[in-house]
């Protein structure tokens, strides 16, 4: 009986896994980036084909929905949350991330309904839920922004060689957003694309210094710049910035690895209430009850609370150390 059993659970783990990759298989053939992209060829030749302007312009709308696009476009500083979502590379709108910021505390509380939780918790669920989106876009952003400081070197370095080959520095940005991979490469393609569509040099560097916001990469923008109104070497002049840049980094490199116990000490400190409290609620859960059943109990947790905040916040002005 016990073989019978134990074959069944191993005949529905493998049909539960056979199920997911079959699911996963049926989403990447319907909406991956493979089946975007030959979709998208299919429409411009088709509409080349019937004799139809195909449109240069890149356009990046608010909302995949026309009337909440035209709703959103009355919020104040909705174009700033736009720019905040390009930057941080994901392949969101303002609806989508509207969205799943909204939807998360809405499942929470039905699933509430179901299994009764405390009201503290039920809020504090809520909260965590509502900002998963804003915590994903603020890590991805921070993640691809350090990437693209870390090929920065490497792109002054090419666009400098390709001036001192005799290239245009126009042609020295199509050749890095070329060579270069993801997302800085990206980023020069789009700024070459510009360039070549009959956007002003100048224009165009700006609208990378937005879409990029580095220090590196505007001291960049503001040599090239001057540069072209006062004259000068501007290799060499990137072959300095490049080195500073490496400079800079390495620097930073060291001050990450001397402040690397004082986060992990963070992260232990800032994790073990919690901790505890999970042990203490698992091996005894009725030690833990007074605190969300006795007022007390409560202004104790929010005592606490408030002064765990303040020293997560105090901790990272300690060992957030900026170069």
């Amino acid at each position: 009986m016990n073989f019978l059993f134990y074959g069944f659970v191993i005949l529905a783990f493998f049909s539960v896994l056979l199920l997911v990759e079959a699911g996963s298989i049926w989403w990447q053939g319907r909406f991956g980036s493979a089946a975007k992209r030959l979709k998208s060829r299919i429409r411009i030749m088709s509409t080349s084909g019937h004799g139809n302007a195909v449109s240069i312009l890149k356009q990046r709308e608010l909302s995949a929905f026309p009337w909440l696009t035209r709703l959103l476009a009355y919020a104040p500083r909705i174009h700033a949350l736009d720019r905040w979502l390009v930057q941080s590379g994901l392949n969101w709108s303002v609806g989508k991330f509207i969205a799943y910021t909204v939807f998360p505390p809405l499942v929470v509380a039905l699933v509430a309904r179901v299994f009764y939780l405390p009201l503290l918790v039920l809020l504090a669920a809520m909260a965590v839920s509502g900002c998963f989106a804003l915590l994903k876009v603020n890590h991805a952003k921070a993640k691809r922004l350090k990437l693209i400081e870390q090929q920065l070197p490497e792109a002054t370095d090419m666009i400098g060689r390709s001036l001192r080959a005799g290239h245009s520095f126009s042609t020295a940005l199509g050749i890095v957003g070329d060579e270069l991979p993801q997302p800085l490469g990206g980023e020069f393609r789009t700024t070459f694309d510009e360039i070549n569509f009959g956007v002003p040099l100048n224009d165009a560097l700006s609208g990378l210094a937005n879409r990029v916001p580095i220090s590196d990469l505007r001291y960049f923008v503001v040599a090239v710049l001057i540069q072209r109104e006062s004259g000068g070497n501007l290799s060499e002049i990137l072959t300095n910035i490049s080195q500073l840049i490496r400079s800079r980094l390495a620097l930073l490199g060291k001050v990450r690895v001397l402040s690397g116990e004082g986060r992990l000490s963070a992260w232990i400190l800032g994790a073990l209430p919690f901790v505890v409290a999970a042990l203490v609620n698992v091996l005894n859960p009725g030690f833990m009850r007074i605190l969300w059943t006795d007022p007390t109990g409560l202004k104790m947790v929010g005592a606490a609370a408030v002064s765990m905040v303040i020293g997560v916040i105090w901790m990272r002005k300690i060992i957030r150390i900026h170069v």
